[in-house]
């Protein structure tokens, strides 16, 4: 008998993702899987139930109905306790569980007897690449930031000669150049800005450049050395930040957008804006801040909300793919699609291949209790 996935209405304030599109059911099925479609579950992201019906699906009248028999549990946000429940004991449930910031719903699950995977933790490796839920999600945060500081700005974004006069180029900062820097970057440069970069990973300074943007960082020994293995940023000494600090104090004066997005995995945002560089800024500027969920990288911002600091406004967004959840939906989908490869065997029965580096890195609750070395004891 074929392994049931659910797939269920997200219920976290302001989330419209769902985990599952018509396109990836019919892969899922593919696959060898049976799936359950809660009612409603992508409506907010432009799926109606009849498209899930035409790919396969079953859809339930309830969370509840929809996952009693589940083998498997695909969400985009972590389950609430109703939903833990609600799921069978052994089920496996796969989501963005923000496991740092909401260690209890981890515990939560491994109290239910549920295995539970993070999403966040798929390793950074070549053959993850098309799973790293991580990396397509802050793809649009990226694109989006843009979208936003430019609405949020009250002139135009590219140079413009007219016979009244020439409008000049907007100056745009990105702070941070992982994958949403990335898309900033490009999406900014799309829109006729000058843009400028910085980023504590000396291997970013090259990707900056290849996109027509120009790098700014303080490029002394300790910059050199400040990537780890996975990849992410090291946090810089107070020595080194209060360097980088007055190179970009004097930056910051003349930018007219902002867009800070450095994290550091299972650690508060590091603060890259202060207040009184917010202050030195000039009226009618703009920083767009992607790291509010985690503390901020500008002072003053707050989340969900955009903040007016002396004619300088700061757009705290904690959730932007969910802005454009249709594009959110189908990327995220896909990322489970090739995650769930690995919950099958060649005859596509159920039997998630644990010894898989892959899911030995991404598993955080089995048999009852956490195993993921980064939440024991945390």
């Amino acid at each position: 008998m074929a392994a049931t996935i659910a797939v269920v209405k997200e219920r976290k304030a302001g989330e419209t993702r769902v985990a599952a599109t018509p396109d990836s059911v019919k892969k899922l099925i593919g696959l060898g899987f049976g799936v359950v479609i809660e009612t409603g579950a992508g409506t907010a992201s432009s799926f109606p139930d009849a498209d899930y019906l035409a790919a396969g699906a079953v859809v339930a009248p309830d969370a509840r109905t929809a996952l009693k028999d589940a083998d498997l549990v695909f969400k985009v946000r972590g389950p609430e306790p109703d939903e833990i429940a609600a799921l069978k004991t052994g089920a496996l449930l796969v989501a963005l569980l923000a496991p740092y910031a909401d260690k209890p719903t981890v515990e939560a699950l491994a109290k239910a007897g549920a295995t539970a995977l993070a999403m966040e933790f798929i390793p950074r490796i070549s053959r993850a690449q098309s799973m790293d839920a991580l990396s397509s999600q802050a793809n649009l945060a990226g694109y989006r930031a843009v979208i936003e500081g430019a609405a949020l700005y009250g002139r135009a974004m590219p140079m413009m000669m007219t016979a009244a006069g020439t409008v000049a180029a907007a100056k745009v900062f990105i702070m941070g150049v992982g994958v949403a820097g990335l898309q900033a970057i490009a999406t900014a440069r799309r829109l006729g800005a000058v843009v400028t970069a910085t980023d504590v990973r000396p291997a970013t300074k090259e990707q900056v450049e290849s996109l027509g943007a120009k790098f700014l960082a303080v490029e002394d020994e300790e910059f050199k050395n400040a990537q780890t293995a996975g990849g992410y940023a090291k946090e810089m000494s107070a020595e080194y930040q209060a360097k980088q600090a007055a190179l970009l104090s004097e930056h910051l004066k003349k930018q007219d957008i902002v867009i800070t997005t450095a994290l550091i995995p299972g650690r508060p945002a590091p603060k890259l804006v202060s207040a009184e560089q917010v202050a030195s800024m000039k009226p009618g500027s703009v920083l767009v801040d992607l790291a509010v969920e985690q503390g901020g990288n500008v002072a003053g911002a707050a989340k969900d909300q955009v903040v007016a600091i002396g004619g300088v406004r700061i757009a705290g967004f904690s959730n932007l793919p969910a802005s454009i959840a249709a594009d959110a939906s189908s990327l995220y989908a896909r990322n489970l699609v090739n995650l769930a490869a690995l919950f099958v065997d060649k005859e596509k029965a159920f039997s998630p291949q644990w010894d898989d580096e892959i899911l030995q890195a991404a598993v955080v609750a089995r048999g009852g209790e956490i195993v993921h070395p980064g939440l024991k004891g945390a």
